[in-house]
């Protein structure tokens, strides 16, 4: 195919893409899946065994706190991992991201409990959440910017979406793998044992994933002098990494939904009296509408451009959060389901499934992986913390009505300050990706845009039905040249 601009792209290249896009689909489902096994497990299982039965409340908010440990830990894991990725590469990050979270994972399924070896085992329970969220803090950043930089112009936020599919899958798996451990299990069986199932599947998960990460192919030139040091992406884009930092509070939405919302819903003491099993199936069923319309706001925002989307997904899911939660303290499953499924399988994929385009867009090439990794893991740090700050002001024995006005205002609140953030960036959909991070360069103009972009479209659906008719590839044994 002939180039226009240099925008056009080769069979070759979208090979490059196609299989930057599967490693980071796989991989982030990987890593996700061992990221929020966590998550569903501090809510359900950890109080009560990793911390003393004596103090529920402190226990509840202490294995939350753990929950969040692993988030202060994705920022220290981002200047680490984000500099090695503009230095060492995109592709070896990625694979030690991996080999990091899924060995912390699987030592994290076999550490004995509070009954057995006393206050070593909340410090286990920490150390080993800090390995994870470091690791994971190399993950988003380092696939989205593998995948925007061998994707041509146009289908960049499409593509790099499959990677919040991927972690999407991820906690789907997460959430599913638990409901008939809860349900087959007594309750004694599932807190002794069965909780650990899933953190010890994590070492077969991990086969798939490291088999796509190993066929990518690294998309940083390997003569490439311009690198600048940490303090340099600060001199050169504190702005970029400060709107960045505010956009990604938007966490701030699951965080309210399966993380306080988990524990609001099934501790007794709350009084809501959900069982772990009905609870579950929100993340479940809120994970799967979310893979399905990722792809469709993706395209949205290739079509329309990024910052519609997040700005809309921001401020309507941050409102509807009220609702969310005296659904949840009605205690009716249906009615706090079918609200989850608008707010946060709906609504907040205004934002979940663009910033993997966007933030990465924001930023010129050597600073990239390093800028993208900072902000987004340092909001979405704060984010989650905030589970600890909501038990704090609303623990057990508040009421309802005080629940839902407090934790509701203070989530729309932070969901306004991403609305807003996103407002003062700038627009990147139409950029060329030489200009990415170049405040005063000029979008394509819009015509040649879409000229463009159906050119490439046609492209990559070229590619995949040649893909779908290719016969299988035979390993033949072939005789050396003689």
């Amino acid at each position: 195919m002939a180039e226009r601009d240099g925008l056009a792209w080769e069979s070759s290249n979208q090979e490059a893409g196609r299989k930057a896009a599967l490693s980071g689909a796989l991989g982030s489902m990987l890593e996700f899946y061992d990221f929020f096994i966590y998550t569903q497990a501090a809510a359900l299982v950890f109080p009560t065994v990793f911390f003393p039965a004596d103090n529920r409340t402190l226990a509840i908010a202490a294995s939350l706190g753990t929950y969040g440990v692993g988030y202060v830990a994705r920022p220290v894991g981002a200047f680490v991992l984000g500099a090695i990725g503009d230095r060492a590469g995109r592709r070896f990050t990625l694979i030690l991201t991996m080999s990091l979270m899924s060995v912390s994972t699987f030592i994290l399924g076999l550490l004995p409990g509070y009954a057995q070896i006393g206050a070593a085992a909340p410090i286990l329970l920490v150390a080993c959440r800090l390995v994870q969220g470091f690791a994971v803090a190399g993950e988003i950043s380092g696939s989205s910017t593998l995948i925007i930089e061998q994707t041509p112009v146009g289908i960049r936020g499409r593509r790099a979406s499959v990677i919040l599919q991927g972690t999407q899958f991820g906690q789907i798996i997460a959430a599913l793998i638990f409901i008939p451990l809860s349900a087959v299990l007594s309750t004694r069986d599932f807190q002794a044992w069965g909780w650990r199932l899933p953190f010890l599947l994590s070492a077969v998960l991990a086969a798939a994933g490291f088999t796509a990460r190993l066929a990518t192919i690294e998309s940083k030139p390997k003569d490439s002098k311009d690198i600048a040091t940490i303090r340099e992406v600060f001199r050169t884009t504190p702005g970029t990494v400060a709107r960045v930092f505010l956009m990604a509070l938007m966490n701030i939405i699951p965080v309210t939904t399966t993380v306080f919302g988990a524990t609001l819903a099934t501790q007794e003491s709350y009084g809501v009296g959900w069982s772990a099993r009905d609870y579950l199936w929100i993340p479940v069923l809120g994970n799967v509408a979310a893979v399905a319309v990722i792809p469709f706001a993706a395209n949205l925002s290739d079509r329309f451009g990024r910052r519609p989307l997040m700005i809309w997904g921001s401020l309507t899911s941050g409102l509807l959060s009220f609702a969310y939660l005296w659904a949840v303290t009605t205690g009716s499953t249906w009615l706090a389901l079918a609200v989850s499924l608008i707010m946060w399988g709906s609504l907040f994929q205004g934002y979940n499934a663009v910033f993997p385009s966007y933030f990465p867009e924001l930023f010129p090439a050597s600073t990239r992986v390093t800028g993208t990794a900072i902000g987004q893991n340092i909001g979405t740090a704060a984010s989650s913390l905030m589970a600890m700050v909501f038990v704090a002001l609303c623990p057990p024995g508040t009421s309802s009505t005080a629940i839902v006005l407090v934790v509701g205002s203070l989530t729309l609140a932070i969901t306004a300050v991403s609305a807003a953030a996103a407002w003062l960036s700038p627009e990147t959909f139409r950029m060329r990706p030489s200009d990415f991070g170049d405040p005063h360069a000029s979008a394509i103009p819009e015509e040649e845009y879409r000229t463009i972009r159906d050119e490439n479209l046609r492209s990559a659906s070229k590619a995949r039905r040649m893909r779908k008719n290719a016969p299988p590839n035979h390993t033949r044994m072939q005789r050396k040249p003689q």
